[in-house]
């Protein structure tokens, strides 16, 4: 196994262990912790892909888990941070928050189902400035609400900033997912290829009976 394939597998084997810190509130430090396994889950994510690349090791398995871990990393962050205080450090209203977050999960979805039909077709559907923007964003405002609490202690701006920004990153959610449709709805729809039998085809399947023209009987 190569050494982006193992970033990989790392990455989501440090899923569990970022769930068990930042819901584990009776260790003290567990939002450092849970921050720190956050942040090296998110840098394994960008050099994977760029070691990759540049090594040529890229292989079918980096190209499925790489995005799935990818996408486990931000839903399982997310759905932490509305079940510790109710989505609190996203918003003040519980709802919205939740609203929210089904807004990032549903976009993944929809990713996936076109890079799936994508694939079928074999079209290659590179990432898009606005979904690498999202990324980024997301990333960035995730690492802020895992500690808004203790840095809102310190300076209370930041708990303002850190809502910003996530909602900065609920916008570019929307405009990479708007955007990523637009480009490439003819995948989606786009109408099989039909394949015309060959005139070999056409003699084995036609089952019309033929007769002989001089004396009328049929041919075996």
């Amino acid at each position: 196994m190569n050494l982006p394939n193992k970033l990989t597998i790392l990455r989501m084997i440090m899923i569990p262990f970022f769930v068990f810190f930042i819901l584990a509130g009776f260790i003290p430090y567990n939002n450092y912790i849970a921050l720190g396994i956050f942040a090296l889950a998110s840098l394994t994510d960008m050099l994977d892909g760029k070691i990759a690349r540049k090594r040529n090791l890229v292989t079918n398995f980096g190209k499925f888990m790489d995005p799935l871990a990818d996408k486990l990393l931000v839903v399982t962050a997310l759905l932490c941070l509305l079940i510790v205080d109710g989505g609190q450090r996203m918003c003040s209203n519980q709802i919205v928050a939740l609203i929210a977050v089904l807004i990032v999960v549903a976009r993944e979805f929809v990713i996936s189902g076109f890079r799936l039909v994508a694939s079928d077709n074999g079209v290659v559907i590179a990432a898009s400035m606005w979904g690498k923007f999202k990324t980024a964003t997301t990333m960035i405002a995730i690492c802020l609400m895992i500690v808004v609490n203790e840095l809102s202690a310190v300076a209370p701006f930041f708990k303002e900033l850190t809502m910003i920004l996530f909602w900065v990153a609920i916008t570019l959610t929307i405009v990479s997912l708007v955007d990523y449709v637009v480009k490439n709805w003819n995948v989606m729809f786009a109408a099989d290829k039909e394949v015309k039998p060959s005139k070999e085809e056409n003699k084995e399947t036609d089952n019309t009976p033929k007769f002989d023209p001089n004396t009328g009987e049929p041919l075996q």
